[in-house]
């Protein structure tokens, strides 16, 4: 099987290789300005008040585009002190992007109550992460750091009629900077608290008239907020990563057609990122630590260590005054070791050596239509993956070196057609159609065994005592999706819209699955292989989304402001979880097992408010201006349905995770011509209110609401060539939690149970797992740029 995998999957990155080359040489001849692709996002009035977006594959200002989307482009970044896509979640409505747990670069990301917490393979994400149109397949690898960044676009809600893989919460989209035609270097440096020291080079240069090729390396470095009290060597939340990207641009600017090559490479060698433990040690007794960012953890094998590289070819070209050919290819692969601690403790209690590998090759064609009334495009997206793990879950038992080993292969083929059109009515009235159907197919491949020692992939060799699962299925999957949205331009200054669209994420396998507890439904004594095939799927889930939104722009675009309610209907919601299990029927868990169901049907409706005004223009001399940015986003979201273990209806006991009711955030900027340059200074309140963590409430990992503020102070000289900036974040320096783990027996709300002597009872090792995770403290860093 795995040799047939293989052979199939570099074989279709052969044929997809010339695929893309035939495209190329069919879309030379064409007389085009092909860069529409990259439009720059730049801003026609004081403040970055008007922003061209691409969010509906042609270039238009965002107050136009009928669709709820923030917009980030690079000046406001920087301003901002943006280090990577997480510091967006601050202050866009309903959207939460953070570092999942253990790691520096593993996401999180849901937008309006969906997404996906658990980074294992066979869960596909709600939430879609682009880097340049090309989908990032996992979550591994997919925190973005933010350089030499052109715009960021945060899409709110289904995705898919327009391009990529169909995503059912929404999609963030990271666009790179197309390289300049005229020679070109930029030397940016940071150092800031906690030892940050960080250098980026970008060089361009063009060769003749019409190639240009250019590249950015990166060295991105923090001492730890924290430090290993048992493993001396290892700091805590520290960062040590190099990056760069290389890009080949052919054509573009005046040229008819554009084709860009382009590859990144990222190698993530921080330390474990270790938890907080919330209890002392059930078994030892070993207290609490007092500094949240501080861990006993005892597990550093194997050493942390991630790699994550990439090629992609983008090709746009018009092929005739209305028509655009575009084709965007890729391949993509990451490999993550890490060592997961659970219990933050130097004992072996639940201990996870973790290894996940992941790959893809995808391909995408589209043809554009652009006339005077009719608009749109159609599409075709392939993805072709595998993505893999591997754990070692290492318990305290009287067996030394027991070892619950797990492994879960999922391969994923799928392919989509899509279409979506504008037809206007009058200059005022607009119609847009668009649907799209998919086929996903998974084949899944789940390995449980128990053994003594390590296993192979650790460095150990392991004696096998025993296979609980031994699996292999194969799902498929579609679905048609439509959308519709009515919009209404009354004038130039006001968009009226309305909306429906349907999102759908496919089923599969959880790789963390064990045969051996799947249940004798027909009590027969066998557990039969449709019985183990059923405990072991999942179902697809779906999301109808309706929205009414508005648009406004007064004073000569000096203000914008943006209003979007929602109402979506979110059924057969994939619940992921994990939980011990005693597999031997002593009456101790002593491995831990994944059970993911579709337990759920939930309501969400909301209001998101995103606002801008520019003010007091000119009134410090000419480029002084005074601006205010604001959000607001509003979700009451339930479940209606949630069916648990018990087969019993929890719905009431449920809360939505890692969405909290309440985001905002104000930003205030002023700009004044000093020292034959420009001072900008901007500070940012963000609120996010209550937020749960999983789907049962916890008294330990649920993070109340909380505020924070940061700020910025930069000078940039009149001829853009030097730059200097100061930033502040959390300058408060409240401590919050953003993840955790939790293994200890609870009632059906989520309260914590105790035995007969008041101790917490484990449901997975013997101390007890209640480790959280924080966001970082406060950070003061200053960045000078030079530009040659």
């Amino acid at each position: 099987m795995t040799s047939f995998r293989f052979t199939r999957f570099a074989t279709t990155r052969a044929a997809l290789t010339l695929g893309v080359a035939a495209a190329a040489l069919t879309a030379l001849p064409a007389n085009a300005q092909a860069q529409d692709v990259q439009e720059e996002a730049e801003t026609t009035s004081a403040g970055g008040n008007v922003i061209v977006v691409t969010a509906r594959r042609r270039a238009e200002n965002l107050q136009d585009v009928p669709i709820s989307i923030s917009a980030f482009s690079a000046e406001r970044l920087e301003n901002q002190g943006a280090l990577d896509i997480t510091d967006l979640s601050q202050i866009t409505p309903n959207t939460t992007l953070e570092n999942s747990r253990g790691t520096n670069s593993t996401l999180t990301a849901f937008i309006r109550g969906v997404g996906q917490q658990d980074p294992v393979p066979g869960f596909e994400a709600g939430v879609g992460i682009y880097l340049d149109d090309v989908y990032l397949n996992r979550p591994q690898a997919a925190v973005l750091d933010i350089y030499e960044v052109e715009r960021i676009e945060v899409l709110r809600g289904p995705q898919g009629t327009l391009y990529g893989r169909n995503t059912i919460g929404g999609a963030v989209k990271y666009v790179t900077k197309m390289l300049p035609q005229d020679f070109s270097m930029k030397v940016r440096a940071t150092y800031g608290t906690y030892d940050q020291a960080e250098g980026v080079v970008t060089v361009s240069a063009p060769i003749g008239d019409i190639v240009r090729v250019g590249g950015t390396v990166a060295r991105l470095s923090r001492g730890g907020f924290g430090d290993n009290l048992n493993i001396r060597s290892l700091e805590n939340y520290n960062r040590d990563v190099y990056a760069g990207r290389g890009t080949l641009e052919i054509g573009g600017y005046d040229a008819p057609v554009l084709i860009r090559i382009s590859g990144d490479y990222t190698r993530d060698k921080s330390d474990p990122r270790n938890g907080h433990r919330l209890i002392p040690g059930i078994r030892s007794g070993i207290p609490v630590l007092r500094d949240v960012y501080d861990t006993r953890a005892g597990l550093n094998s194997p050493e942390q260590d991630i790699e994550a590289y990439g090629l992609a070819m983008n090709i746009a070209a018009e092929l005739t005054d209305t028509l655009t050919l575009r084709s965007i290819s890729a391949w993509r692969k990451d490999d993550s070791f890490t060592p997961i601690d659970f219990d933050a403790l130097p004992a072996i209690d639940v201990d996870v050596p973790a290894l996940y590998r992941n790959e893809q090759v995808s391909q995408e064609f589209q043809l554009l239509y652009e006339g005077s009334r009719l608009k749109g495009l159609v599409g075709f997206y392939y993805l072709d993956a595998k993505a893999s793990t591997a754990f070692d879950v290492l318990l305290f038992t009287t067996v030394p070196n027991l070892n619950a080993f797990t492994a879960g292969d999922v391969r994923t083929d799928t392919w989509s057609v899509f279409g979506d059109f504008t037809y206007d009515f009058t200059d005022q009235l607009s119609l847009s159609l668009g649907g799209r159907y998919t086929v996903d197919k998974r084949n899944s491949t789940i390995l449980r065994q128990t053994k003594l020692g390590r296993s192979a992939e650790f460095g150990g060799t392991p004696i096998v005592l025993a296979t609980t699962s031994n699996f292999n299925g194969q799902a498929r999957f579609t679905d048609f999706n439509p959308r519709a949205s009515l919009s209404f331009k009354p004038n130039t200054d006001h968009l009226f819209f309305a909306s429906y669209s349907q999102g759908f994420k496919g089923g599969g396998f959880d790789p963390r699955g064990l045969s051996t507890a799947a249940p004798d439904l027909n009590r027969d004594g066998v557990r039969s292989e449709d019985e183990i095939f059923d405990f072991l799927s999942f179902e697809p889930e779906t999301v109808d989304s309706y929205e009414l939104g508005w648009k406004g722009s007064f004073a000569n675009n000096a203000i914008n402001l943006a209003v979007t309610g929602f109402y979506a209907d979110y059924t057969n919601v994939q619940v992921p979880g994990s939980a011990g299990f005693d597999s031997n029927g002593d009456g101790v868990n002593d491995t831990f097992i994944g059970v993911t169901t579709n337990a759920g049907k939930a309501e969400f409706k909301g209001l998101e408010f995103e606002g801008n005004a520019v003010f007091a223009q000119e009134f410090a001399g000419s480029g002084s201006f005074l601006s205010v940015n604001a959000t607001l986003g509003y979700i009451d979201g339930e479940y209606k349905r949630f069916i648990d273990a018990r087969n019993i209806d929890v719905a009431d006991l449920r809360r939505i995770q890692n969405t909290p009711k309440w985001t905002a955030s104000g930003t205030f900027t002023g700009a004044v011509p000093a020292f034959s340059g420009m001072i900008t200074g901007s500070t940012t309140l963000s609120y996010r209110s209550k937020t749960f963590q999983f789907e049962t409430p916890s008294p330990f990992l649920d993070q109340e609401g909380y505020a924070l503020w940061d700020a910025a102070l930069i000078w940039r000289d009149d001829a853009d060539l030097f730059s200097f900036g100061v930033n502040a974040k959390n300058i408060l320096n409240k401590q919050y939690i953003t993840s955790g783990y939790q293994f200890l027996a609870t009632a059906p709300d989520g309260t914590p149970t105790r035995n007969a002597a008041g101790a917490f009872v484990p449901t997975l090792g013997t101390e007890g797992v209640a480790t959280a995770f924080y966001g970082n403290p406060r950070q003061v860093f200053a960045t000078a740029t030079v530009k040659f």
